[in-house]
């Protein structure tokens, strides 16, 4: 497989994504499902932002990893949140923090939504390659 990150401005690279991302000769490519902070046991968070975070973080490191991908090969992250607000100014560092653990170059979008399933308040779905 081969990626090529294209972003012809540098400001992108403090927020942890690149504009685009070209991918060739793949192997393989998993749509992942939405992520969110649901236990084992399928029941879903009520904890804050940031705990659901972490917790949907590790369930898409989870299903990735299951798949036979690396999540360092994500090109493709939406994050939907109730409130983009609170996902910037609490929950940012966390994402930059998983974004760096995997060395991660992708495309991010953030978009903030009425409302998720249940008392869920963040979910990741993801594109990954290989």
């Amino acid at each position: 497989m081969e990626k090529r990150e294209i972003s012809p401005w540098q400001w992108q690279d403090r927020l942890s994504y690149v504009q685009a991302v070209e991918v060739k000769n793949v192997q393989g490519t998993l749509y992942v499902s939405g992520q969110a902070a649901v236990h084992a046991d399928g029941t879903s968070s009520n904890a804050d932002m940031r705990t659901q975070l972490g917790l949907a973080i590790e369930n898409l490191e989870k299903v990735i990893s299951e798949a036979g991908y690396e999540p360092k090969n994500i090109v493709r992250l939406t994050i939907y949140s109730t409130s983009s607000d609170e996902f910037i100014e609490s929950c940012f560092d966390l994402f930059q923090d998983f974004v760096a653990k995997h060395g991660m170059k992708q495309t991010v979008t953030l978009m903030q939504v009425v409302a998720l399933f249940e008392t869920l308040n963040i979910e990741l779905e993801a594109t990954v390659v290989k």
